[in-house]
């Protein structure tokens, strides 16, 4: 065998050799650009996931935002009512006037003179525009007298030095408490669902 022929065989191995190398590159990069687009599909599955998530929660934010601006609004709105109804019937209890004024006034002295001793001297309070009427309704009890106005809309507040105590009648208190326990109902009544 001649060098020649060695050489010549060397060659074809390193040929062969090369062009094994070369295929075992092309099919690892081959391998490597699956590998990369299939990871690229995946991130680019998984931002889309994302946004679509993101979308999704401020969609939910934005709907809930507005059901809880319509609430309050709703809520506003039947405030809103309720204090023009209030202010209704604070008016009309206000001008209440004649033998349904004056029965009121009784009843509601009636109740307050229940708290006091019989030997107290007692000071009766009311509304300005009830001055004649309390005056002339304090002569049927003895040991009571007129003794000035207060800001209400009509009624009595009693007291007694000797007793150290204070009744408020009012119409006004009397208003607060029926409002207050009748709230629910009333706004069932007008809000009805």
């Amino acid at each position: 065998m001649s060098l020649e022929t060695v050489a010549e065989d060397i060659r074809n191995e390193a040929r062969e050799r090369a062009e094994e190398i070369r295929e075992d590159g092309e099919a690892r990069a081959a391998d490597i650009l699956d590998e990369a687009e299939a990871d690229a599909d995946d991130i680019l599955a998984a931002k889309e996931s994302e946004i679509e998530n993101e979308i999704e929660q401020e969609r939910e934010q934005r709907l809930s935002s507005a059901k809880l601006e319509a609430k309050q609004k709703r809520l506003e709105a039947r405030r809103d009512v309720l204090q023009e109804v209030r202010a209704d019937v604070e008016e009309r209890v206000g001008n209440l006037g004649g033998e349904d004024r004056e029965e009121l006034t009784r009843t509601l002295l009636d109740a307050a003179a229940e708290e006091f001793d019989s030997d107290d001297t007692i000071t009766v309070y009311g509304r300005a525009d009830d001055e004649e009427l309390l005056t002339d309704v304090l002569a049927d009890y003895d040991g009571f007298e007129y003794a000035g106005e207060v800001d209400c809309l009509g009624g009595v507040v009693v007291e007694s030095e000797q007793s150290r105590l204070r009744v408020n009648n009012t119409f006004d208190s009397v208003l607060e408490d029926v409002w207050e326990d009748n709230l629910k109902e009333i706004s069932s009544r007008l809000f009805e669902q």
